[in-house]
Order: structure tokens, then sequence, then C-alpha cells
């Protein structure tokens, strides 16, 4: 989902670069810098566009939209702690974006905990990414959801973000890797209902509508 996320950014990444251009406009090897920081990103050279971006943010106090990016540059160089750290600090301050860019940095962030297994951390910065995104990502977003409910065996809520998960495959079930992902979904939420239901006081009563 965060790769296609990121292709979907590029257009928005630009117009960033270019609205950073007069802060760099007496410095032509800056300004130079950062169209190939644009270019290595856009090819996904992600360790190089970072190293320039780090000199940049050093020499200009950049603003939290574009340390954001930062972000996800640390996020594809595999580097989840870097990348948790500039989204964690940037993302608060990003309320005036659109919808849809800022849910690629929710899901990003959300990602860098749970690849740092911290799952409680994770799971708030899913869920925001799943009030903001497309449609069609939504049940991507509810799928991690799960993933960090059942890893913090929350049995429960771990079957109810499955569903929601399913329910929103669903209309794209014709696709092979839709289809995949859904079985995979119905797999798991029928073992966290399982594990929900074995752990439950052996006196309750209740049933998958409760």
């Amino acid at each position: 989902m965060v790769m296609n996320f990121l292709n979907k950014m590029i257009i928005t990444f630009a117009m960033l670069c270019l609205s950073f251009q007069p802060l760099l406009a007496q410095k032509s090897k800056d300004s130079e810098d950062l169209g190939k920081a644009l270019d290595y990103f856009t090819s996904q050279k992600y360790h190089e566009a970072l190293l320039i971006f780090q000199r940049l943010d050093k020499a200009y106090q950049l603003n939290p939209r574009f340390k954001a990016y930062i972000g996800l540059c640390y996020y594809n160089e595999w580097d989840y702690e870097m990348a948790a750290k500039y989204l964690d600090n940037a993302i608060p301050q990003l309320d005036a974006f659109a919808p849809h860019e800022r849910s690629v940095y929710y899901y990003t962030a959300g990602e860098s905990h749970f690849n740092m297994k911290q799952y409680e951390k994770a799971i708030p910065y899913y869920e925001k990414a799943a009030t903001l995104c497309y449609k069609r990502e939504k049940p991507d977003a509810y799928y991690r959801i799960a993933m960090c409910h059942m890893f913090l065996e929350q049995w429960k809520q771990a079957y109810d973000n499955y569903m929601k998960a399913e329910i929103d495959y669903n209309p794209y079930k014709a696709e092979e890797i839709v289809k995949t992902r859904l079985e995979q979904t119905k797999r798991m939420a029928k073992a966290c209902w399982k594990n929900y239901i074995q752990n439950l006081p052996k006196d309750s009563v209740i049933s998958k509508n409760d």
C-alpha cells in the first residue's frame, strides 16, 4: 500500500520542491541539488535523495511538510526509527494539507512503528489513514489495524478490523492480488474469533453478531 501511495505522491512532491525554490534563489548550487534530490526521489533512489535532503534540512530549517518527505525517504531506506521520528514530529503540523496526502504520512508512520513492533503506536496512525485515504485503500489500513491488535492478543478488536477489511476488499475480489489478500483476511478473522471465544469466561454466551 505504501508504494502505491508514494507513487501517487510524486506530483505533490514536485509541487513541494517548486514551492521551496524561492528559498534557494540566492544559492544556485542548492537549487540544483534540490532538483537532483527530486530526480533521485522520483527514480526511487532514496539514499541519494536523502543525503541531499539532510544537508538542506541542516542549512534551511525546512518546513514540516518537507520533513515528512524526509521521513518517507527514511522509510524506503528501511530506517524505520528515523522515519518514525520525522513523521511523528511532522504529522501534527500538517492538518492544512489534502486528506490523501496526509493519509500517506499517517500510513507510513504506522508502517514504521509496525515494523519496529510498536503496535500500540502504529494503530492510531492506521486508523487516521483509514479516514483520509481513498476508498480502495481503506481495507489495507483495516488489515494492518487488525494485525496490530492480533499481535497484542486483542482478539475481538482484531476480528472486527479483519471483518472491516473483508467488506472493503470484496468489491475488488476479481483481482488476483486482492483475492489472495481476501483469503488471508478470512483465515485470520476466523483464527482471531476462535481465540476470542476460547478466552471468554466459560459461562459466557456470545455470537459473531455481538
